[in-house]
């Protein structure tokens, strides 16, 4: 019998064979003694496993007879533990280059996943007050080990905010791995952080890393982390607090040194407020907030990304653009751009592409209308949601909570209801 190291201490210290005969010792592990009660055992011998001058773990011998072992049987049995240690030590081994391996060729697949992949942005562009504040917290925040939650509404580049945290940080020449919680199936998140083992559910035919595997000693950027469901969320906060998890379907524990940075466009505060975040995790991810404003709050940014973005689709289509319209590049400038930079980048893809000439050919009354249309759709929304709330507030004499409330009606938590009232200026 081979036992793990920790249950024989005193033989793992000498490095020596113990002998013992029936009664046996007091610290001899239970589940040992229980077996050689069963067993009839009278005699027992522990010879140590040692391979590289170390102590891989302990061989057991038992006899049924009272007879010790002696010194003759311990010399006799001393080259069959030197084997047996062999074996042991090549099947570590052996574990350790499969495991290696395994994460090799999945570190492997995902890269080629990254670069078939277009990211939204090439480099982060610009030179507002907004923008380079987020850059000089980035400065201060990357030589750190520190957990990053970058907030900001969709496609304001915090993907690009993470990458640059990755790239200045002591960890730039290990792999950065992201995750999309959003894109996951609730199901299958689970499998896609830790990983699993074959046969752990149905259609699991092998095993899988995670990405917390995947990203051993370098960064993990888990974007959307405000979809993570409840239920995952204990598993997420342990790893990040004691660097363990086990994988799917498995018993035995992993342990990973990883850098999280995290990113959401969700309100996690009121989230927390309504019961829909654990307090504890949002806690352990909000230790270093960057806020990254969007393109409208940063509008003087907007010519030099026009011009970013045209070079390189200009480039992309062989295509040579030399000049854009004033009235374009004001209209553009005017634009409140609700999805962002993502939204800029690819209304300039079509310009470039119905642009024939060397003058970008910028449709600026395509973005009128849809200023209009948005801007009429938020007012129409947005009024009808303040008169609808209104008017429950009065049928319950302004009462908020409690069983005869307005949140109660509403089918909202107190504390929602309350956030809308002021965002949405409704008072008594």
């Amino acid at each position: 019998m081979v036992f793990p190291e920790s249950q024989f201490p005193a033989t793992l210290e000498s490095g020596k064979p113990l002998t013992w005969t029936f009664p046996f010792p007091g610290w001899l592990d239970p589940r040992a003694k229980r077996i050689a009660e069963i067993e009839g055992f009278k005699a027992i011998c522990f010879l140590p496993l040692i391979s590289q001058d170390r102590v891989r773990g302990i061989l057991q011998l038992n006899r049924r007879t009272p007879t010790p072992f002696t010194d003759e049987d311990l010399e006799f049995l001393g080259p069959i533990a030197s084997q047996v240690a062999i074996a042991v030590e090549n099947a570590l081994e052996h574990r350790r280059v499969t495991e290696a391996r395994e994460r090799l060729l999945e570190e492997s697949s995902y890269l080629r996943d990254e670069i078939r992949t277009v990211h939204d942005f090439e480099e982060i562009v610009g030179s507002s007050i907004g923008l380079r504040s987020v850059l000089k917290q980035v400065e201060t925040v990357a030589p750190t080990d520190s957990t990053v939650l970058i907030i900001g509404e969709t496609g304001t580049g915090k993907e690009l905010v993470a990458r640059a945290i990755h790239n200045l940080s002591a960890r730039s020449g290990h792999i950065l791995v992201k995750l999309n919680c959003a894109a996951i199936p609730t199901g299958l998140l689970e499998s896609e952080l830790f990983g699993h083992e074959k046969g752990a559910f149905t259609g699991a035919i092998a095993q899988k890393l995670g990405r917390f595997e995947l990203a051993h000693k370098g960064t993990l950027f888990l974007d959307e982390v405000g979809d993570i469901p409840l239920e995952l969320q204990p598993k997420l906060l342990r790893v990040l607090q004691e660097k363990e998890f086990e994988r799917l379907g498995s018993t035995r524990t992993q342990r990973v040194d990883i850098r999280l940075i995290a990113a959401t466009n969700r309100d996690l505060a009121q989230m927390v407020a309504d019961k829909q975040f654990r307090s504890d995790l949002y806690y352990r991810l909000n230790i270093f907030p960057i806020g990254v404003p969007a393109l409208r709050d940063r509008s003087q940014d907007i010519p030099m990304l026009v011009r970013h973005f045209v070079a390189r689709y200009a480039r992309e289509m062989n295509k040579v653009i030399e000049h854009i319209p004033d009235e374009a590049m004001e209209t553009m400038t005017r634009y409140s751009w609700p999805g962002n930079v993502r939204e800029l980048q690819n209304f300039i893809e079509r310009a470039v592409i119905l642009s024939m000439g060397k003058v970008l050919r910028a449709p600026p009354g395509e973005l009128d209308r849809t200023a209009t249309a948005v801007s009429a759709n938020l007012n129409t929304l947005e009024e009808t949601e303040r008169s609808h709330i209104r008017k429950v507030l009065e049928e319950t004499n302004w009462v908020v909570g409690g069983r005869n409330g307005a949140a109660k009606r509403l089918g909202l938590k107190r504390t929602t209801l309350i956030y809308k009232m002021q965002k949405l200026g409704i008072a008594r």
